[in-house]
């Protein structure tokens, strides 16, 4: 799958939906689903740990309530963190698993959650220090060749990780899901970000309004303006900010607000070069040099 796979403005986050009750009727969902179809929106980021997998469940309960939505709508998930944030003394800790036995049963319950009869991208959320490079190369390999995922990729990894991850494959890695926004350019300045792009993934980035801090200070005074100047709005600039860079990496958004996701539609699909590095410059308190 290509860089250009991704033919949305950003993609729709799901950690949060097991914490929005309204969203837990099947039929609600669905409806819910349906709109954002309507909106050109049809890319659906989820992850094993989201809600313990009540994340994925609830989505397949939707898709099962219109089976017909299952044909329309694209999925992105992740495995690979164990026990996710175990509770103190429960005696488990917390740890990551990118094995094939692991990685094999966390993306059959996922096809079984989801209710789809394939993973578009299938991602290894965390890196795992552990990780037999071979072994696990060979099951994302079997994976894609027996179609229960369509690409698979890697998040939150380092250029060296995931290259010895992709000399024991066959098939290309062909994602990357990293921390990226106006407040994190970590990956634009330490050559990640280059790397992935070179190497062919499709960028996607996570946490592209920083939590919110981004609609604050100087950079959210600084949106503000422009969002005047080019009839938008910041929230949206902000995801054009990200789309600017080369290979147009894919916002992650993590609101499932149709009055939030309707202001993040509204904005260009990249900014002019000054009002991008005039955000850069709002965002590390100095020019470029």
């Amino acid at each position: 799958m290509s860089v250009a796979a991704f033919d949305v403005p950003f993609l729709l986050g799901m950690m949060r939906l097991h914490e929005t009750p309204a969203m837990h009727d099947p039929e609600q969902l669905a409806q819910w689903i349906e709109a954002r179809l309507e909106q050109g929106l049809h890319w659906f980021d989820h992850a094993d740990i989201y809600g313990s997998g009540e994340g994925e469940a609830l989505f397949g309960a939707a898709l099962q309530a219109r089976p017909a939505l299952a044909q329309r709508v694209n999925v992105v998930t992740k495995a690979s963190i164990a026990n996710d944030n175990p509770a103190p003394a429960s005696g488990k800790v917390k740890h990551y698993n990118a094995s094939p036995a692991y990685l094999n049963s966390a993306i059959d319950a996922s096809l079984e959650r989801l209710s789809v009869e394939r993973l578009d991208h299938f991602l290894i959320h965390r890196p795992d220090l552990l990780m037999n490079a071979e072994a696990t190369g060979r099951a994302l390999d079997n994976a894609i060749e027996a179609g229960k995922i369509g690409a698979a990729g890697v998040s939150n990894h380092l250029p060296s990780q995931w290259r010895r991850l992709q000399g024991a494959m066959h098939h290309r890695l062909s994602a990357n899901q990293i921390e990226l926004s106006i407040a994190h350019t970590t990956p634009l300045f330490d050559g990640s970000f280059d790397d992935l792009c070179a190497d062919g993934h499709a960028p996607m980035a996570w946490s592209p309004l920083a939590g919110g801090t981004l609609m604050q200070g100087a950079v959210g005074e600084c949106l503000d303006k422009w969002a005047a100047e080019l009839n938008s709005t910041s929230s949206a600039l902000a995801l054009a900010w990200l789309r600017t860079l080369p290979h147009s990496p894919m916002p992650v958004i993590g609101s499932v607000k149709p009055e939030r996701i309707d202001t993040m539609l509204n904005g260009p699909a990249s900014l002019p070069r000054e009002v991008w590095y005039e955000l850069l410059e709002a965002a590390r308190g100095h020019c470029v040099a």
